[in-house]
């Protein structure tokens, strides 16, 4: 499980390599591809897209998906359990998806969700049930 901020990292990249180089068929990535980081954006920290292409450069398979959706996300699984080689989902996200205020602040990416936030984001969510 990878976060697409931690793919600015080389130690990533050292692993993937060597992981399509010895066909490890076995091994599964999980991208939480949601374009926040700490400090901001990846876009503008630093762009790591197009992710696929980047992992498909180093022997893997790949499947791109919108990671809120169960059934893609169980229909990659088992995409990925037939690769002959490392497979990596990428799954499309919006951090604190549901939630208005959570979604477009990167704040959250390790917010406190204190009493009066917590009640706001029930209420949003409450709202919706109907």
């Amino acid at each position: 499980m990878l976060g697409d901020g931690e793919l600015n990292e080389g130690q990533v990249w050292e692993a993937a390599m060597s992981a399509g180089h010895y066909g490890l068929s076995n091994l599964i990535a999980i991208v939480d591809a949601n374009g926040m980081g700490l400090d901001g954006t990846t876009q503008d920290i630093m762009n790591i897209e197009p992710i696929a292409a980047k992992f498909e450069a180093f022997g893997w398979s790949t499947d791109e998906i919108d990671g809120h959706d169960i059934a893609a996300i169980s229909d990659a699984f088992h995409s990925a359990q037939q690769a002959a080689r490392p497979h990596a989902i990428i799954a499309r996200t919006k951090k604190g998806k549901g939630v208005t205020f959570m979604e477009t602040s990167p704040y959250w990416h390790l917010g406190y969700l204190g009493p009066k936030d917590k009640a706001m984001a029930i209420r949003e969510i409450e709202g919706r049930l109907g």
